[in-house]
């Protein structure tokens, strides 16, 4: 599954700057936007994926289970697509 995500970062990145060469001003935009994407695939996917429980601490325990997934990727990812649709709107 990884294998697959990294060879589609490395097709967004491709047309991401392809399109970000290009004199028109919409595709340079559309290539921002693929440049993004493939950034927080790249994020997604270096902090691996895992089919996980969420790291949430049961009633009456002290620490999460022994085994749960890493909340920071999905944050970063989450506040940089904000980030995004923010300049976008602009």
């Amino acid at each position: 599954m990884e294998t697959a995500i990294v060879f589609l970062i490395g097709l967004y990145f491709a047309v991401a700057v392809y399109l970000m060469l290009s004199r028109a001003v919409i595709r340079m935009l559309l290539g921002i936007v693929l440049l993004g994407n493939g950034v927080n695939l790249l994020i997604l996917v270096a902090g691996r994926l895992t089919r996980e429980v969420p790291p949430l601490i049961p009633e009456g325990g002290t620490h999460p289970g022994d085994v749960f997934a890493n909340p920071l990727p999905q944050a970063l990812i989450l506040t940089a697509i904000v980030i995004s649709f923010s300049f976008f709107a602009f």
